[in-house]
C-alpha cells in the first residue's frame, strides 16, 4: 500500500501465481487495508453461493471443498499441480472451459460444474462423489467404490467432518449410503 492509499481503496494489483505449468500474472484489483482478506472471502462466499444455486449443488458442500483443497487461497498450487480455490488440475480446468485457474469466479464455476456432473454420474453418493473430485472418477469406477488410496480416504472423510461440523444434515445409513 503506497503512503497516498487510505484503507478501504481500490489499487490496481499484479498477482503472480506460483510457478505452476502456465500460470501468468495478471492484473487485478484489490482493497487495501486490513479489511481485505474478509472482503475476498465475503465475496467468494458469494459466489459460491451463487453458482451452488445455480447448479442445485449444496452450498455447504462447495465451502467445505474449497476450505480442504486450498483454505480459501485463490492462487493455491497442490504439489500435483492443481490449481486455484477448487484445485482443477490442468487437463480439467481445461476440459471445464476455465481459462484463468487462478480467478475466483472461474474457478468455481468450473469446480462446481465438474462437482455437479460427479453427484449426477455417482447417484449423488457423496463418499463416491468426493472421492471421484479427489482421485478422478477412473479410479472410483475401477475399484468400485472410494479407491483404498490413503489420501483420498482421509481427503472423503475431511470433508464428510467438516460438513457435519457445519450442521449438514445426514442420514445414519453411513458413509456408503450417505446422499447429497
Amino acid at each position: 500500500m503506497s503512503s497516498g492509499d487510505a484503507p478501504g481503496t481500490l489499487v490496481p494489483t499484479v498477482v503472480k501465481p506460483s510457478r505452476a505449468a502456465g500460470a501468468r500474472s495478471f492484473a487485478a484489483w484489490r482493497v487495501t487495508g486490513a479489511d481485505e482478506r474478509t472482503l475476498r472471502s465475503v465475496d467468494i462466499r458469494s459466489h459460491i453461493k451463487d453458482v451452488a444455486t445455480r447448479y442445485d449443488v449444496p452450498e455447504n458442500l462447495v465451502a467445505a471443498i474449497v476450505e480442504i483443497e486450498s483454505r480459501f487461497n485463490p492462487r493455491a498450487v497442490s504439489p500435483r499441480g492443481a490449481q486455484g480455490l477448487m484445485q482443477l488440475m490442468p487437463a480439467t480446468a481445461a476440459t471445464l472451459g476455465v481459462g484463468d485457474p487462478f480467478d475466483p469466479r472461474g474457478n468455481i464455476e468450473g469446480g462446481v460444474r465438474h462437482l455437479r456432473s460427479l453427484m449426477d454420474r455417482f447417484d449423488n453418493n457423496l463418499p463416491l462423489v468426493l472421492a471421484a473430485y479427489n482421485a478422478g472418477e477412473h479410479a472410483v469406477i475401477a475399484h468400485r467404490g472410494v479407491p483404498p488410496y490413503r489420501q483420498t480416504r482421509q481427503y472423503v472423510k475431511r470433508i464428510l467432518r467438516q460438513l457435519d461440523r457445519d450442521g449438514a444434515k445426514t442420514s445414519d445409513t453411513g458413509q456408503r449410503g450417505r446422499k447429497v
